[in-house]
């Protein structure tokens, strides 16, 4: 199971420590936050324990009308669980009991000054991409036309020639030769590189190029939600058909399906302009666009008169 440490979120966010100093190495497994709300007047049967706990200015206002007593006791019954974390949004202030009780158990409290619902979106976000599973495959990710598109195949049938020759028709370079890729929900696989490779694409004959320093920033992208999966392929004759439209195949990465092409390779085949056409085809498809379904209904249209 992946997980980050608290010391991690301090760092990234720059939230101020209230206590727990000492124990910022403890670690987030969970993707998601949670603001306690049922568990202050005492029901437990739900709690996420495991997850990062965000009091914002509704419960800390809540925690300042309850009495001394009172406070206590609805307090000590959640820092018991001992929850990764608690982060204190919005300013608010008052939080001497809070950071009392936290010292005692050992919990990092932490504190920011940005708003609470502002705060915990970019932080399930954080989360959401750092924690995701991951895999690391063998191949190229390029951004076309905003989409991410996979270039596999063998070794030397020139994914990283395809994606130099994109970069030059305006697109961009995500990862060359090995491609990370994220399951961010059952339906999103993001692509991206693996630090070691960023910004390098290997050309054989030429070498190790840094798009950056080459073409520009435009020339590369951290990351692009992966759209299509193309696998370059040798030309075999009498393999390819004419069909209006092939039946939709998929490649399925952590159960996540992506729309799959095969592509063959032959001198004076312009693939650079196929790998384009495939995206825009299937941004269409997105639209609710099929050329063939039109192309059908036109025939069809005027099959009356020829009868």
């Amino acid at each position: 199971m992946k997980s980050i440490t608290i010391e991690n979120l301090v760092r990234t966010f720059t939230l101020k420590v209230l206590a727990g100093e000492n124990q910022l190495h403890r670690a987030v497994t969970k993707p998601q936050t949670y603001r306690p709300g049922l568990e202050f007047i005492g029901y437990f049967d739900f709690f996420p324990m495991e997850h990062v706990q965000v009091l914002g200015k509704k419960e800390i206002t809540y925690l300042h009308k309850l009495s001394v007593n009172e406070r206590k006791l609805r307090i000590s019954n959640i820092v018991k669980y001992h929850p990764p974390c608690f982060i204190v949004t919005d300013r608010q202030e008052g939080l001497m009991y809070l950071t009392q009780f936290c010292k005692e158990e050992g919990i990092p409290l932490l504190h920011t000054h940005e708003s609470t619902s502002e705060f915990i979106a970019k932080l399930n976000a954080y989360l959401v991409k750092t924690l995701a599973p991951e895999i690391a495959i063998h191949g190229v990710c390029v951004n076309v036309f905003g989409m991410g598109v996979l270039l596999r195949g063998n070794s030397g049938i020139g994914k990283s020639e395809m994606a130099h020759t994109l970069i030059g028709r305006g697109h961009r370079l995500v990862a060359d030769d090995i491609v990370v890729l994220k399951k961010l929900s059952p339906q999103t696989l993001l692509g991206t590189h693996n630090e070691t490779n960023k910004e390098f694409l290997a050309l054989r004959s030429i070498g190790l190029l840094n798009v950056v320093r080459l073409y520009g920033r435009k020339a590369f992208q951290e990351e692009s939600r992966i759209a299509l999966d193309i696998e370059l392929t040798k030309w075999e004759e009498n393999c390819l058909n004419n069909e209006l439209e092939l039946e939709s195949k998929f490649t399925e990465y952590m159960g996540v399906r992506i729309p799959h092409i095969e592509i063959q390779l032959q001198p004076g085949r312009d693939v650079v302009g196929l790998i384009e056409a495939a995206a825009n085809n299937w941004y269409l498809k997105q639209q609710g666009y099929s050329a063939a379904e039109e192309f059908m209904k036109r025939i069809e249209s005027e099959l009356p008169d020829t009868i």
